[in-house]
């Protein structure tokens, strides 16, 4: 398995896409315009409690207030309060917490406007960006997220990764950061961070509680609202994120994000340091070279096609997303429905996987799914996309299948869905829009698809820049279609066509309709 990350830098936003053998998973996009992103730290003042909604408004300098809910406050939130009056003042000059007094932790069924009041100073962490008309939802929870731990001002509680499945490899972790850690702080540990050695902990840990120092630093001479803290840049944020030891390449396009990216790995994989490579071709993009921009203009549009002929429909609505799973007319050598069923289901389930990553999709998605009468079938398809999902580092819960096919799906939602327009003006001068002409090719595939096994002599007329297309290059489009369906397609070009325009005919002549 190759997993590589490309990044593109450009004027104003800086790119990354994830591939997973040569698949377009994640995409992700940073732009300079962006104030606000999850982890970043802000020192605000509350606009107003409102106790109808046990929360509060809090002016952290975006257009739209920003939403903290009491459930997010923390137990010790009266500590930490006392704490940041303390640093702002100039009153505390030690940061560890290990002489610091804590005071009585708050009711965890109590009322926002009992412990927060209009124009009160509160330091708060973005937990998801704003979203549609929405401001950014923020936590007085801090915490500040490493390679191998996750660093959790005041409280003392160490917790472990549940994806580590060893419960002598848990205790281990457990021993080992409960020996390290300071007094007033908690951790997380992360998944990575299993067969670790305690002087990697150590190293990751004390970064984070460097990070923390610089923070309250600069608490005495900040004005309110303004960002005390920034997430990592984001090639670094990735990588802390995503990467291991399955990564075989990291390429960019500029010069600093190259010295950048080597600088990170540096510090948490210095033998991975040979895999960064800064492209520096001329002729070709970088997004081209890799075949990324083809795979985001037939991804991220209402119909996915996949394989043998199979597509999925992707619906949004306001309330949540509805993916629709369909065989269409395609050939199979299953036996009965219930096997083309599950064939089917297994291959969506996987597409299906990949479209939330790569689209960031989050709330509720309802999949309708084949129906399958065999519980046992049911249940294989439940597996089995539980584990296409188990390398998405959302939160995610995953219900069984209903009788009807459905399955539901929460995901968390941090930051808005990445939306990308695959559909273009119309090239022939007339209104509207049409698809993407990047997507001619895979209509055709998948066209030719559903009618190659009922016909011989299959001819398809298409406009001639497209005809020049599927002919170039060895093996070309067409040469592949011969391998594969052993069945040759002649092709034949048509000028009165408009570009996006194409029609397949059998032997005699006659258009044959999908």
């Amino acid at each position: 398995m190759n997993k590589e990350l490309i990044i593109r830098s450009g004027e104003d936003a800086v790119d990354f896409a994830l591939l997973k053998d040569g698949k377009l998973i994640e995409l992700h996009k940073q732009e300079d315009t962006s104030n606000f992103q999850v982890g970043d730290i802000f020192i605000a003042k509350i606009r107003k409690p409102v106790a109808g909604l046990n929360a509060a408004f809090v002016n952290v300098g975006f257009e739209k207030d920003a939403f903290l809910h009491y459930h997010d406050l923390g137990p010790n939130l009266a500590s930490y309060l006392k704490f940041i009056k303390l640093v702002s003042a100039g009153k505390l000059k030690d940061f560890s917490l290990k002489n610091f007094q804590f005071e009585k932790e708050i009711d965890k069924d109590g009322t926002i406007s009992d412990i927060l009041s209009a124009n009160q100073s509160v330091l708060v962490q973005v937990v998801k960006e704003p979203i549609s008309t929405k401001g950014p939802r923020i936590s007085t929870e801090l915490s500040f997220a490493g390679r191998f731990v996750v660093l959790v001002p005041f409280s003392d509680r160490v917790s472990i990764s549940q994806k580590i499945e060893s419960k002598e490899e848990k205790d281990r972790l457990k021993k080992l950061v409960q020996s390290i850690k300071q007094r007033g702080f908690g951790v997380i540990v992360r998944t990575v961070a299993e067969g670790k050695s305690i002087a990697e902990l150590e190293k990751d840990l004390q970064n984070l509680m460097n990070r923390w120092t610089a923070m309250c630093k600069k608490l005495p001479t900040a004005h309110h609202p303004s960002k005390i803290l920034g997430e990592l840049n984001k090639a670094s944020s990735i990588l802390r994120d995503v990467f291991n030891d399955t990564f075989t390449s990291i390429q960019t396009d500029d010069e600093e994000l190259y010295q950048e990216t080597k600088d990170y790995l540096a510090e948490i994989a210095p033998e991975k340091q040979k895999i960064v490579k800064l492209y520096q071709s001329k002729d070709v993009p970088l997004f081209e070279k890799y075949h990324i921009e083809r795979q985001i203009k037939t991804s991220f549009g209402r119909t996915v096609s996949m394989s043998k002929g199979a597509y999925l429909i992707i619906e949004h609505t306001e309330a949540l997303h509805v993916i629709d799973v369909n065989s269409g007319n395609r050939s199979n050598k299953a036996t009965n429905q219930e096997d083309t069923a599950l064939e089917v289901n297994m291959i969506a389930a996987a597409e299906i996987a990949r479209q939330l990553r790569l689209r960031d999709m989050g709330g509720i998605i309802v999949v309708d799914f084949i129906d399958m009468q065999n519980p046992d079938n049911r249940q294989v398809l439940f597996n089995f996309l539980r584990e296409e999902m188990s390398d998405d580092k959302a939160k995610h819960k995953i219900l069984p299948p209903s009788k009807f096919g459905l399955v539901q799906i929460t995901r968390q939602r941090v930051r808005p869905e990445v939306n990308i327009e695959t559909r273009e003006e119309n090239p022939n001068n007339l209104s509207g829009d049409v698809d993407a002409p990047i997507q001619i090719i895979d209509k055709i595939n998948f066209s030719l698809e559903k009618i190659i096994k009922d016909h011989n002599g299959v001819k398809l007329n298409v406009h001639p820049f497209v005809a020049a297309y599927l002919k170039k290059g060895f093996p070309s489009l067409r040469s592949k279609w011969f391998f594969e369906h052993k069945k040759w397609v002649k092709i034949i070009p048509r000028d009165a066509y408009t570009y996006l325009e194409y029609h397949f005919f059998d032997s005699q002549g006659n258009e044959i309709k999908e």
